[in-house]
């Protein structure tokens, strides 16, 4: 395993732009608006029993932990096209396997790409994205899962996802 902390996403451009103009918000006009409603809400007396400045407060640290939070994603993002209809399983791809005899349908990459969606997301750095990296229909594979049991995956399908 890689001891360097910064990893690279994938992202597509679509989802870069979305990202982006989140963290723009966040740390302008959103960061601008939870200061004042802070400083309204401090104008209003003790701030031991003010729940308005604590919940203020409380959704500042979230802001600046999510504006951090894109801010190394988008770093160290490597943006492209949607992968080459292909097959081949790879970052980007929404792929369908049957894994420990379960039929799942899942996107390799960030779970950023997938947005709102309630698809769910593996990192191509998780044991089972690793394993199944490069593969295409008809392979299996088998990696072994944190919990130490040795997991079977049938790729099934690999499709560019569209987001």
């Amino acid at each position: 395993m890689s001891t360097n902390s910064a990893s690279v996403a994938w992202l597509t451009k679509e989802s870069y732009d979305r990202l982006k103009a989140e963290l723009d918000h966040l740390s302008g006009p959103g960061r601008t608006e939870i200061v004042s409603r802070i400083e309204q809400a401090r104008s209003e007396g003790d701030l031991k029993e003010n729940g308005g400045y604590h919940a203020a407060k409380e959704e500042q640290g979230k802001a600046e932990a999510r504006i951090r939070q894109l801010t190394e994603l988008l770093n160290n993002a490597h943006v492209g096209e949607s992968p080459a209809d292909d097959g081949i399983v790879e970052p980007g791809m929404l792929v369908e396997a049957n894994i420990a005899g379960d039929k799942e349908t899942f996107l390799l990459g960030s779970r950023e790409v997938a947005g709102d969606t309630d698809l769910n997301v593996y990192s191509e750095r998780s044991p089972l994205g690793a394993a199944i990296q490069g593969h295409k229909a008809g392979d299996t594979v088998k990696y072994t899962a944190p919990n130490g049991k040795e997991i079977t995956v049938e790729v099934l399908s690999a499709k560019p996802y569209a987001g």
